[in-house]
């Protein structure tokens, strides 16, 4: 006979039934078909087991909308001053629910808490969903990197024996100059060029796109020149070996779209890099920190820089120095993926499925990416280092108990909510549980309108809840990060505002439907408008008295706010009860506690 705690256990997972429907098929089936139905039967029900969700024993699942709303950029500095879009704005929605004890509280965005090599590392949004999305820790794009190279597999790998394919022609590296960490890092590219030239490539072009938004805007210069003493120093060290710059522009005008948004970028970047076409015929320079020095002395800025070609004399004539061709191989350095898809997919798609401008003429070339950019496309085919591997996301868990689920943000931030959120994966999870939907971003430079599409997305959304068809909402607002990123601290202040009074719309609506609510962000940005000195976090100003402004993320910990329809005493834990300082991955156990769930084991502790 069977214990009630083994009676229990049998009722619990509903072992009656399964025992009903086995033996019907014992009496009503053939041996042989019985057998068979037995076995599928007990498969699928252990693939179901697997997904299975327990209930929260204090938070009920209330088939009410539980909506995650993400605030992109929208940082908590300690630094409360007048350059602190966030503190600045009036945001009378995101005071009152941060006023409310136990209900609101901060947690790491960057560094280790996201799966980055050290705790100087910035968040991103990229490393941020994905935390927010699995619940895990996983180690990201540098870090992956950095290891490779680290133990020799890089150079191992059948990514790195597929562009040595074209080591006797040429190896064109294009990415981000920069040491931001976000999108790429300069260690890195000049690890690879080195990785190259001492396995036997002789000519090396460099494709670089400027920066100025994950760095203060105007390294590029500093930059430049660090690279050529690199360039000097691996000429000296590899006897035979030519380095040079080909071509390059700033990263938001060439070459790094992203979600595509705007394939004009992609477009001017294919016609510097392969072709050897500048964007205009004063812009071809003899080399690459002349040209960067020029720009800037034009007054402009890193990232809008227009593409420009690097030539040399031949036959008395300037001529590109580094064009793409046949038999060559052609590495993208960004470990990030969002900004480099649109170029795989220029190198990589046929005639037939690439319609999205005239290339002209495609070389054949051995291309590879640092890092797979879309694991479901398999784009690229070849790549140097593997992508992180996050399995069992929320979102899994979430469709295998029948959550119906819509995520909504506009283009500049739809990847964030989708793609990173589902652990690097492309398209729905099961698109019978799930709605995705997508507002288009305009073709602008975001500071000329700080509202964005945050009204449209806030209709999309409340839409959702009034439906009633969905027990799960998550929401991205792209503004404080997007504007934030131009440095214009007046534009970045009324982004902060326009958002907030979404919010209080979006939370109204909520309630009315007898919903819950998590308001949380993915990293700092807005929160500091500024450079400030190390030391004192006073204002850094130039050699003309002007503030020098900030365009790059924080690393100041983001806010984590619930409310809505919710037992009276959930609350946040301290601190003190958990074994290191929370971050954004404890968000995800959280929210999967207010739809009436315990998360699984693995996951990081809910703040609850």
């Amino acid at each position: 006979m069977a214990t009630p705690a083994a009676e229990a256990y049998l009722l619990e997972h509903n072992f009656p039934t399964i025992i009903d429907d086995m033996l019907c098929a014992v009496t009503t089936k053939k041996p042989e078909d019985a057998l068979g139905f037995c076995i599928t039967y007990l498969t699928e029900l252990k693939e179901k087991n697997k997904w299975a969700l327990k209930a929260h024993p204090i938070i009920a699942r209330a088939k009410k909308p539980t909506v995650v709303v993400i605030l992109d950029g929208f940082g908590e500095s300690t630094i409360k001053d007048e350059y602190n879009a966030v503190h600045t704005a009036k945001t009378p929605t995101y005071d009152r629910i941060m006023s409310v004890e136990g209900r609101a509280r901060t947690v790491v965005a960057h560094g280790t808490a996201v799966g980055l090599p050290t705790d100087d590392d910035m968040g991103n949004s990229e490393v941020g969903h994905n935390a927010l999305g699995s619940g895990q820790i996983v180690d990201q794009g540098a870090k992956l990197v950095d290891n490779a190279v680290a133990n020799g597999g890089i150079f191992t790998s059948a990514g790195w024996k597929h562009i040595e394919g074209g080591f006797a022609n040429t190896v064109h590296f294009i990415g981000l100059l920069t040491k931001g960490g976000v999108h790429a890092r300069f260690d890195q590219m000049i690890q690879l060029v080195d990785g190259s030239a001492s396995r036997g490539a002789k000519k090396i072009r460099l494709h670089l796109l400027t920066d100025g938004r994950d760095v203060v805007d105007g390294t590029s210069i500093e930059y430049a020149k660090e690279l050529d003493q690199e360039i000097e120093r691996l000429e000296k060290k590899y006897s035979g070996v030519s380095i040079k710059v080909g071509s390059g522009g700033g990263r938001m005008h060439v070459t790094m779209d992203r979600y595509e948004a705007d394939w004009a970028i992609v477009q001017r970047g294919w016609n510097a890099h392969v072709l050897g076409k500048p964007e205009t015929e004063a812009n071809m320079y003899p080399s690459f920190t002349e040209a960067i020095t020029k720009l800037r002395a034009d007054g402009i800025s890193d990232q809008h820089m227009p593409a420009f070609v690097i030539t040399e004399e031949k036959d008395g004539k300037a001529v590109p120095c580094g064009t793409i061709n046949d038999g060559d191989s052609v590495v993208v350095f960004n470990f990030r993926a969002d900004r480099v898809v649109e170029i795989s997919k220029a190198f990589e798609f046929s005639a037939e499925d690439f319609t999205f401008f005239d290339r002209e003429r495609v070389p054949k070339v051995q291309f590879a990416g640092l890092m797979q950019y879309d694991g479901d496309l398999k784009l690229p085919t070849h790549f140097l280092v593997d992508a992180p591997s996050i399995t069992k996301v929320s979102g899994e868990y979430l469709c295998a108990n029948e959550v119906r689920t819509f995520a909504c943000s506009e283009t500049q931030k739809f990847g964030h909510v989708t793609f990173f959120w589902n652990g690097n994966r492309s398209g729905y999870i099961n698109s019978s549980m799930e709605t995705y939907f997508e507002e288009p971003s305009d073709k602008i430079v975001f500071d000329e309108k700080p509202k964005m599409k945050a009204a449209e997305v806030t209709d999309a959304a409340i839409e959702a809840i009034k439906s009633g068809r969905f027990e799960y909402i998550r929401v991205n607002y792209a503004n404080p990060d997007m504007v934030g990123h131009t440095g214009n601290l007046p534009a970045t202040i009324e982004s902060c505002e326009f958002v907030d009074a979404c919010l209080a719309k979006l939370l109204a609506a909520i309630e009315a439907a007898e919903g819950r609510w998590l308001v949380t962000s993915d990293h700092g940005n807005a929160d500091d408008m500024v450079q400030r000195e190390k030391k004192t976090h006073a204002p850094m100003k130039d050699a003309d008295g002007a503030l020098v402004p900030c365009k790059s993320h924080t690393l100041a910990p983001v806010p984590v706010c619930i409310g809505g329809n919710l037992p009276e005493g959930v609350r946040f834990k301290a601190d003190k009860d958990f074994a290191r300082k929370p971050g954004l991955a404890n968000i995800t156990a959280t929210y999967m506690n207010l739809l009436g769930f315990l998360a699984p084991s693995h996951y990081e502790p809910s703040l609850l």
